[in-house]
Formats: C-alpha cells, structure tokens, sequence
C-alpha cells in the first residue's frame, strides 16, 4: 500500500535500526514471549522472531498489518489499541513500543497498557526520537520551517509536544509513573546515509505523520521557502557521496516488579 510502503522508504530505514537495541533492552530470545506493540510495517516483531522469540505484533492500522503480514507471513500480527491491548495480564515476558508514544494524548495509558500484559520480572521498552539539535534528521525540516517563518496550518489538530520525552527526567518519571522500577534512558545515535537531499525531503513529506501536514498545509511560496531553507541547512552533512544526518533516539526501559 502506498501508506505503508511511503513510510517504509525512509522513515523505516531509520526505526527499523532501534529494532535490535529495544530486543537487547528486553531480552529478547529463545522461549521469550515478546509483544511489539503498534508495530507498523513489523519490524520488531519479524526481529524478535528471527532471534528465537515468540513474537506477536499489535496495530490499530489494518493498513499498516497488512503489509506486514504479505512480508511476514509467519509471525502473528494482530488488530487492536494499544490503550486497551487485547490481552490478559502478565501474558508476555516483554513488550516493545516504537516511537509511538509522541503520536498519542495519554502516553501513561500506552505505558500502563504494555506493564499490565507483562508478566512480573518482565521487561518494557520504549523509543522515541531525541531534541532536533542531535537528530537532524528532523532537525534540518524543523529549523527550515521556523526559519521560513511558517506557522502550522490552522487545519492541523495539535498533538502531544513531540519531543516531550526527550528529556530523561522526564521519560522516567513516565516509567516510574507506571509502576516500573530499574528504570534507565540511553541514548542510540548513528548516521542516516543519503544520495541527495531529496531523498530525505520527500521521504519526510511523504512518509511522515508529523511532517507532511506541516508542509503540505502551506501555500506554495512558503513551501518554496521552506524547502530553499532546507537545502541550506543540510549542507553541513555533505559528504562525497551525499549525505550523512545524524539521528538520535532516546529508549527508555524498566522492568515490572
């Protein structure tokens, strides 16, 4: 599908590489029960059953586990929210949620869900993308779009302050919240190498849920200036044979006592 495969061209280049630091975070292996939770195209559940887990992934978008089942044909993929999982207490050894947590009102809710279907001793993580000025990945759209002095379309319903959990205090306190204890945020980073600039505008416009609604909102002198922005901030992260951006990724865990 188009939704799906637009997000799978750049912006699951870069969560699927959180797939194995969220399993090494949880312990995900032989005889573990693992829960990927909103798992999107499933790149954590096909990960977790590749390492031996019995791997179940979970998302509200049919869209979304469709194009993970036709990938993935033997790893069990099923429809529910993650607010309200549709599974019994203390049913997993670990449960796993990427970069979900900035999409969503109640953020406690998808933290409490995930440490109710986790069987006591078992272990919770969770990623979310770190502040623009290390990620610049987003960074560079971002600071084009204050540079240009845009403003978010009026049409755009706002959502949670998305780099909120960017902060460890704050991240923790949110596990600790919940109940969770051993809590711990590291910190993942790594290049994200492109052939052009394009490559990383039209996959942001296109595959992104924060992104594209702020672009395609504006008229089009002001996507013109935004975008001249955009090609001048990038410049810094040229390399020979195109770019290196760096992305940054905050992952908080902690384990149900």
């Amino acid at each position: 599908t188009k939704e799906a495969a637009g997000y799978d061209a750049l912006a699951g280049r870069v969560t699927s590489r959180l797939a194995d630091p969220l399993l090494d975070a949880v312990g995900a292996g032989p005889a573990k029960r693992v829960l990927d939770i909103a798992t999107g195209p499933g790149y954590v559940a096909v990960r977790a059953a590749e390492r031996g887990a019995d791997s179940v992934g979970l998302d509200s978008s049919e869209t979304m586990l469709a194009f993970a089942r036709s990938r993935s044909p033997s790893v069990e993929f099923v429809r529910g929210d993650a607010t309200d999982l549709p599974f019994p207490d203390d049913s997993f050894d670990a449960a796993i949620t990427a970069f979900l947590l900035l999409h969503v009102g109640r953020p406690e809710r998808v933290v409490a869900e995930a440490a109710r279907v986790v069987a006591p001793d078992g272990l919770a993580a969770w990623s979310v993308w770190d502040e623009p000025s290390r990620g610049r990945w987003l960074g560079v759209v971002f600071d084009a779009f204050s540079a240009a002095g845009a403003q978010p379309p009026a049409d755009v319903p706002p959502g949670p302050p998305i780099f909120r959990f960017a902060d460890e205090s704050e991240f923790t306190r949110l596990l600790t919240g919940e109940g969770l204890v051993d809590v711990s945020v590291e910190t993942v980073e790594f290049p994200l190498q492109l052939a052009s600039s394009e490559e990383l505008w039209t996959g942001l416009v296109d595959g992104t849920v924060r992104v594209r609604p702020m672009i395609v909102g504006q008229s089009a002198e002001m996507q013109r200036a935004i975008r001249a922005h955009f090609d001048e901030l990038i410049e810094e992260y040229r390399t020979e044979d195109g770019f290196d951006v760096p992305v940054s990724v905050k992952l908080a865990s902690g384990r149900k006592p």
